[in-house]
């Protein structure tokens, strides 16, 4: 587990390995994307299979109330298991693809990209909750790999966080970045994720690109995701470092230490 924070801003992240991170923003807590199976194989057909190479680093019964789940889409085992869909139950509102909500049904509440939700806080303020597009592969994957969002958070009174799902596109964080730029804090889901499918095509982020996306966004920190805990993520840790490094970004890149955070497979 790992944490990150600003406390001026009172914002903080936990990250847990794989996509799953624990935003606590305006007084609620907001969770991406939960996955807490053991290690595991999740076939996909064809032969093929996901396979899950190590833990998350705390059990759901150890996150203490979660207010919100921020689910990128609900179709793909790496950012909804079991275990995270046994989570559901107990959240009062999640928020996911329009599709992901008519699958889920329950508390899940579907958005379509750039529609927004206010959610009341304790304090009697509010914050807004934008859906951002996202592309899960190379351009004309959704028939294939579904529909993706991501999301902003903001409130006139706090920085602004952009958690960006499983993205491969570098011209919707161009789009991202013209409505909300600058960002704060860029929750990006890198790892360099590469199947079978589109013949080995990016599905996410590569390390090099998380680095542009930071600059696009003009991002003042980055707390990688999803680039851990899974056979198919093609880049970990050390790619970040050496990508944010060559880009004269690392001061804004966020990791935990190496024995926490390393990459697992």
């Amino acid at each position: 587990m790992t944490e990150t924070s600003a406390p001026a801003e009172q914002t903080s992240i936990r990250t847990f390995g794989g996509p799953t991170a624990l935003i606590e923003y305006g007084g609620l807590r907001f969770l991406t994307d939960p996955a807490f199976d053991a290690p595991g194989e999740y076939p996909r057909g064809n032969g093929y299979a996901l396979v899950k190479t190590a833990p998350a680093a705390v059990a759901p019964a150890e996150l203490g109330p979660v207010d919100l789940v921020l689910l990128s889409h609900d179709e793909h085992p790496d950012n909804l298991d079991h275990s995270g869909r046994a989570l559901l139950a107990g959240i009062r509102l999640v928020l996911t693809t329009r599709g992901g909500a008519g699958r889920l049904g329950g508390t899940a509440r579907g958005l379509a990209p750039w529609e927004s939700v206010e959610l009341s806080r304790p304090d009697g303020r509010t914050l807004t909750v934008t859906a951002t597009p996202a592309q899960h592969g190379p351009e004309g994957c959704e028939p294939v790999t579904g529909e993706v969002i991501g999301f902003v958070l903001t409130a006139p009174d706090l920085p602004t966080v952009y958690v960006s799902g499983d993205n491969a596109s570098l011209a919707l964080v161009e789009q991202i970045a013209e409505r909300f730029a600058p960002v704060d804090t860029a929750v990006l889901f890198a790892g360099a994720a590469r199947t079978p499918l589109f013949d080995g095509a990016l599905l996410t982020l590569d390390s090099a690109q998380a680095a542009e996306a930071a600059a696009v966004l003009a991002a003042r920190r980055v707390v990688p995701v999803h680039f851990d805990s899974w056979g198919h993520f093609t880049e970990g840790r050390s790619h970040l470092v050496d990508a944010f490094t060559a880009a004269g970004l690392l001061d804004r890149l966020e990791l935990g230490p190496a024995e926490v955070a390393a990459e697992r497979g």
